[in-house]
C-alpha cells in the first residue's frame, strides 16, 4: 500500500514542537509508514536539527507531491514567518503564536484539498495565540472554523481504548449542568458516526456515570436517573448499541479489556485521567466529525525544557502512526 502523506505543522516555535518533529521525522517506524510534510519555518527547523544533533537535510517544497521521501530528508513547506532577531526559545510570544496558527492553517488547506491524508499536530500555547491576536482558544476550535465544522468531537485513543468527551474546557460545575438527555443522545449519534468513519463498526459504546456508583439510584445524585439512563433507553430503542451508565471507576478498565469499543466520558478530567494514567505519552487525540483527519499529541509546549534536546518524541510518533492508520478512510 502506498504510504499516505501526513502534514505536520511545526507548533509553537518557542516550544518543544520543532524538536519532537525533527526527532520523529528521523524515526524509522515513521519513515516506513508515512510520507511526512512539515509546515513551518526553515530557520526554526535548522535550529532544532542543530541542538538535537539529528542528521537531517531540509528539502524545501511547495506541495507534498514535490517531496523527496528518503531517509535523512525532512520535506518542509517554509512559511518563513519567524524573525530570529526577536525570537526567544522557551518564552511566550505573540509572533510565535501567530506563526503556529499559520502552520496549522496551511496544513488544513492541504488536507481540505486532499493533498495530504491527515494532519498530525504539535503543541501550541494558548497565551501565545492570544498575544498574537489569534482568536481561537486551541486546535479544536481552529480546525472547526477552518473546516466548517460546528462542534468537532474529541476522542482519545490509547492501547486500543477509545474515549470521547461530552464536555471539554468548561468548569466542573458547568460540565454537570451540560449532562442532559438531549446532549448525550446527540453526542452518542455523532460519536458513532466518527467510529464508523474510522472503520469501527462493531461493539458497544459505554456511557460513564457522573456520580459515585452512577448515583446509586439517587442516593449520590440524580443526573443518571434523570438524564443518562433515559438517554440510553431511547438510544437503544432507536437501534444504537450503547450501554450505561457504567460506574466511572470501572468503565475504562472494561473498555481496555475489550467489553466496549468506546466510552463517552461526561467531563474533561474523567477521561483524561483514565487515559493518561494508563499511558501518558501514547494517549493520542483525534478530532472527529470533520471532513479531514486530525491526530495530535496531548501534551503542552513545555517551554521550560524547549531547546535542551531532552523532549520525548514518543507521543508525536504515535500521533503520526495513528494518522497513517486511519488516513485511508479520509481520502475518498
Amino acid at each position: 500500500m502506498e504510504k499516505p502523506y501526513i502534514a505536520i505543522p511545526l507548533g509553537d516555535p518557542a516550544g518543544i514542537g520543532p524538536e519532537i518533529v525533527v526527532k520523529s521525522i528521523a524515526n524509522k517506524q515513521v519513515f516506513d509508514i508515512a510520507r511526512c510534510v512539515v509546515v513551518g519555518d526553515k530557520k526554526i527547523v535548522n535550529d532544532a536539527i542543530r541542538f538535537t544533533r539529528i542528521p537531517l537535510k531540509v528539502n524545501i517544497i511547495n506541495h507534498p507531491q514535490e517531496g523527496v521521501y528518503e531517509e535523512g530528508i525532512l520535506n518542509l513547506i517554509d512559511l518563513d514567518n519567524v524573525d530570529m532577531t526577536a525570537f526567544k526559545i522557551g518564552e511566550i510570544s505573540g509572533m510565535c503564536g501567530r506563526a503556529a496558527y499559520e502552520y496549522i492553517k496551511k496544513s488544513i488547506e492541504l488536507a481540505n484539498k486532499k493533498e495530504v491524508a491527515a494532519v498530525s499536530t504539535t503543541p501550541i500555547n494558548k497565551e501565545s495565540l492570544k498575544a498574537g491576536n489569534v482568536n481561537y482558544i486551541g486546535h479544536t476550535e481552529i480546525f472547526g472554523a477552518l473546516t466548517g465544522t460546528k462542534d468537532p468531537l474529541t476522542m482519545f485513543e490509547v492501547r486500543g481504548m477509545r474515549v470521547f468527551f461530552l464536555t471539554r474546557h468548561v468548569s466542573l460545575r458547568k460540565a454537570c449542568d451540560l449532562v442532559t438527555k438531549d446532549r448525550i443522545k446527540d453526542y452518542v449519534k455523532r460519536c458513532k458516526e466518527v467510529l464508523v468513519k474510522l472503520g469501527v463498526t462493531e461493539g458497544t459504546m459505554a456511557i460513564a456515570g457522573l456520580n459515585p456508583h452512577s448515583g446509586e439510584h439517587g442516593l449520590f445524585g440524580n443526573e443518571e436517573a434523570q438524564h443518562v439512563t433515559p438517554a440510553v433507553l431511547e438510544l437503544q430503542a432507536e437501534g444504537y448499541d450503547v450501554a450505561g451508565p457504567i460506574g466511572a471507576d470501572s468503565v475504562f478498565h472494561l473498555a481496555l479489556k475489550g467489553r466496549y469499543n468506546s466510552v463517552l466520558s461526561l467531563y474533561h478530567d474523567q477521561g483524561h485521567i483514565a487515559t493518561k494514567t494508563l499511558d501518558f505519552e501514547r494517549t493520542i487525540a483525534i478530532t472527529g466529525g470533520m471532513p479531514i483527519l486530525r491526530t495530535s499529541v496531548d501534551h503542552g509546549t513545555a517551554l521550560d525544557i524547549a531547546g535542551k534536546g531532552i523532549a520525548s518524541e514518543v507521543s508525536m510518533i504515535e500521533a503520526i502512526l495513528l494518522g497513517a492508520k486511519y488516513s485511508k478512510n479520509f481520502m475518498n
